[in-house]
Formats: structure tokens, sequence, C-alpha cells
């Protein structure tokens, strides 16, 4: 008797009906939805389509002559002059820019993890009076622009002997690295389930040991997700290099590829081995995000959540 008084919503091809229960607001949402994608779609891919030709106009140009780029830009080389590529590498000195910068960017990488992962895991796991505040003064962190702070820490590192150093970069790598990485991952934690750290704990493991055993390879995917995007951001640093590395044997790739291009304009440029360094540049960052680009977006939505 109970189930035929039950209002069911009526059925029609296999969907419920509007007028029989469904939510108005979801239809309104759907009809809203019609020209956000009439509009949307065709302008994404047209972005998308602009920097594959972008990307592929640059490959091309970094296998030409300097006469070929100027002269016919969009046909393919005649003659496929991979010397560029070595042009770039020996007299561009990117042969030790790009040693700079792995070390720079795989140091920054680990040391930040190191300090987020644990510093994240307290701040969501256990019950801190100060970790609302904390989190959220690491989001304010997020915001602060690097033209801001440029000068005092340029100041307070010249004090301390940091300045044109690879390691006091690398420690403004990881200091400023932090807000974000400890935000990412605290949100990260806090979607974790707790019934295994709560079965650790009652097992008689430590904070320490759960952390290591438990919550750390559940963390797996952020971790990751969070490597990937340190590792994206500081192969392409700029600023902070430019400003704090002040001698050749020290520059960073960015930096590096900056002072070939000005050499280039004075020097009887070689166009094709200018851009043969762009593609030095671009190249293993675009190969990484190829290869794991899914990694990084189920990393950035699973503690979306939180």
């Amino acid at each position: 008797m109970l189930l035929r008084k039950m209002p069911w919503p009526a059925f029609r091809g296999g969907v419920p009906t509007q007028g029989a229960g469904a939510p108005a607001g979801a239809a309104k949402a759907s009809d809203n939805a019609g020209p956000v994608k009439l509009i949307g779609l065709p302008l994404t891919w047209a972005f998308v389509a602009f920097n594959i030709f972008v990307l592929v106009w640059m490959v091309m140009s970094s296998l030409k002559t300097s006469s070929e780029i100027f002269e016919v830009p969009w046909n393919l080389p005649e003659v496929i002059q991979w010397e560029n590529f070595v042009i770039a590498w020996r007299d561009g000195n990117f042969s030790r820019a790009v040693l700079n910068t792995v070390l720079l960017t795989i140091g920054t990488a680990v040391a930040t993890i190191a300090v987020a992962a644990p510093a994240a895991y307290v701040l969501s796991r256990f019950k801190v009076v100060s970790a609302s505040p904390m989190t959220m003064y690491f989001a304010i962190g997020i915001g602060i622009p690097a033209q801001l702070v440029i000068l005092p820490l340029y100041a307070i590192m010249n004090q301390f002997g940091m300045v044109n150093s690879l390691w006091g970069l690398w420690v403004l790598y990881v200091a400023t690295s932090l807000p974000f990485a400890v935000f990412f991952l605290t949100g990260f934690f806090a979607s974790l389930p707790g019934e295994l750290e709560e079965a650790a704990m009652l097992d008689g493991a430590s904070a320490f040991q759960t952390f290591r055993i438990i919550m750390l390879p559940l963390a797996r995917s952020g971790i990751v997700t969070l490597a990937i995007l340190n590792t994206i951001a500081h192969w392409n640093e700029t600023i902070f290099a430019l400003v704090f590395l002040q001698t050749d044997d020290r520059m960073t790739l960015s930096v590096t590829l900056l002072n070939f291009m000005k050499a280039m304009q004075y020097n009887n440029a070689n166009w094709g081995g200018l851009f043969a360094g762009v593609c030095i540049l671009v190249l293993p960052v675009l190969a990484i995000y190829l290869w794991l680009g899914r990694q990084i977006i189920e990393g950035m939505t699973l503690g979306a959540d939180k």
C-alpha cells in the first residue's frame, strides 16, 4: 500500500518528464548551456588550432635557414638544417643552462613536496586551532605577485650572499612554491577517507607512521600532479632567474635563451638557430604535458570538492 501511495515520477522513453518531478532548474540550466556551447566551443577549437599552428611553425622554422624563414615562412624547409640545434647548443651555452635548469626544477619539486606534504597533512587531518587561519594565509600567499616582493627579496638575499647562486635561487623557488603546494595538498588530504587512518591508529601506529604508510600512498595522485606542475612552472621561470643570476655559467634555460636572442640581434642573426633554442626550451615541457596530461587533470579534480 505504501508503494502505491508514493508519488513516482512519470517516465517517457526512460527519462523522467519535467512535469513529473524533474527539477525545473536543471531544464533551465540545460537551455542556458546551448548558447554557451554554440559560442564557446568554436572559440576553444580556434584557440587550440592557433596554438598548434604556432607550434608547428616554430618547429618548421628551427629546421630552415634564415633566408627561408623570411622569404617563404609558411613552406616546408627545402633542406632540413639540423645544424641549427648544434649552433644553439654550442653558441648559446645551452648545455650548461639545461643542466642548471634540470637540477633546479627537480630539486625544487622534491624539496617542496617534502615540506608541503607533512604540513598539509597536519592542517587537514589534525584538530589544530590555528589550522584554518594558516590555510587561509597560504591561500593569500598564492595571490602575491613576484614583482611586488622582488626588491625586498633581492636586498635580503644579497645580505646573506645568496645572489648569483643556484643554491640561493633554489631556496627562493622552494619558498615561493610552498603556498600553492600546501593549499593544494591540504584540500587533497581532506578529501581522503579517514577509516584506514583510524584503523592504523587503533593498531598502535604513530602519527608519522600513519602518514608515511597509509595516507602518503593514498595521496600519490595529488603529489604526482603537484610535482608535474612544479616542474613545468620552474622549467619556464624567468623573472627570478633573470634578477638573481648574473654570470653565464649559472644561467637557467629561459635566461640563456634571452641572452642568445640579444646576441643574435647584433651578430649576423641566425634565426634558425634562435628557433631551435626556443624548441629546446618548449618541447620538453610539451612532451611532459602530453604524456602526463590526464594525470594532471585527475589530480587537480580529486581534491576539488574540499
